[in-house]
C-alpha cells in the first residue's frame, strides 16, 4: 500500500507536470531539443530553488542544519530562493554559496529562453514552409 502511494505521488508531482508541457509542445511542434532543455532546465530550477531555500531549516535532522550549534535562528526566502541563519544580534547570513545561486539562475533564465526560442523556431519553420524551400 505504501508503495502504490509513493507511485501516486511520482506520478503526480513529475509525470502530469512534464506531460502536460510535452502534449501542447507537440501539437505546436516544437523541436525535441528545445523540449528537452526546457523541462531539464525547468526541473533543475525547481530543485535547485527548492534546495537553495530548505537548506537553513533542520527537517528530520536538526544537528545536519547550518544553523545548528550556533545559537541562530533558520530563515527561508522562496523568490529569489535563499537561506539564511539570523544570529542573535539579528544579522542574516545566507548559508548558500554564490555557485549554488548562480545555478539557480542560470537554470531559471535557460527556462524562460526556451519558449521565446520554441517561438522563433516555429515561426522560422512556417515561414519556410510558405515560401516552398
Amino acid at each position: 500500500m505504501k508503495g502504490l502511494i509513493v507511485l501516486s505521488a511520482v506520478f503526480v508531482v513529475f509525470v502530469m507536470p512534464t506531460v502536460l508541457v510535452c502534449l501542447p509542445a507537440r501539437r505546436a511542434r516544437v523541436p525535441n531539443w528545445i523540449l528537452t532543455v526546457f523541462l531539464l532546465a525547468g526541473w533543475l530550477t525547481v530543485f535547485t530553488g527548492w534546495f537553495l531555500s530548505q537548506r537553513a531549516q533542520p527537517g528530520l535532522f536538526p544537528e545536519t542544519s547550518p544553523c545548528h550549534g550556533i545559537r541562530a535562528t533558520p530563515v527561508s526566502r522562496y523568490l529569489p530562493p535563499d537561506s539564511f541563519c539570523r544570529h542573535v544580534d539579528g544579522e542574516l547570513r545566507t548559508v548558500n554559496g554564490p555557485d549554488a545561486r548562480f545555478l539557480f539562475w542560470a537554470a531559471a533564465c535557460t527556462t524562460v529562453a526556451m519558449p521565446i526560442a520554441a517561438v522563433r523556431a516555429r515561426r522560422r519553420a512556417v515561414g519556410r514552409a510558405a515560401n516552398g524551400s
